[in-house]
């Protein structure tokens, strides 16, 4: 589009951008779909705004700056990881909200997790290359599998 064909976005429209969109997140299993509202919160702006408490902002600036891989060297590591992800899907879901699903007894996939933090940090574009991420997986599964039988 050509600057000149560039229009200011109403405040009425960006409001409704806060409203989240509809995301189709990893499933539970076969045949279980898992639709719901999403919207992306920053994490820089929970961090500052203290929705991330003060023992947690080493951790969430480390996930922030270098992503979950960064966070399996140890348990303590791990359970830091969990409680920065478990505020980032309090700001990320909207319907059902986050704390309706804990109430109900559901709890989100290792897999579900990270895709919530991919999404809050990149949007839709970080859900192709995580679902492509998946499907190399299961390739490199299947492909290991065979060559272990033929060996």
């Amino acid at each position: 589009m050509a600057k000149d064909q560039l229009k200011v976005t109403s405040i009425n429209t960006l409001k409704g951008y806060m409203k989240g969109s509809l995301v189709k997140l990893p499933s539970f299993g076969d045949g279980q779909d898992f639709v719901a509202r999403l919207k992306r919160p920053s994490l820089l702006d929970m961090m500052r705004t203290g929705q991330i408490p003060n023992e947690l902002l080493s951790s969430a600036s480390d996930l922030f700056a270098e992503g979950t891989g960064s966070f399996v060297s140890d348990k303590d590591n791990m359970s830091k990881l969990y409680d920065v992800m478990d505020k980032l899907c309090e700001a990320t879901f909207v319907e059902p909200s986050y704390d309706e699903m804990k109430e109900a007894g559901i709890k989100l996939t290792d897999e579900q997790l990270i895709f919530i933090f991919d999404y809050s940090q990149n949007g839709v574009k970080a859900l192709d290359s995580f679902r492509q991420e998946q499907r190399d997986i299961v390739d490199d599964t299947i492909e290991q599998a065979l060559s272990d039988t033929t060996e």
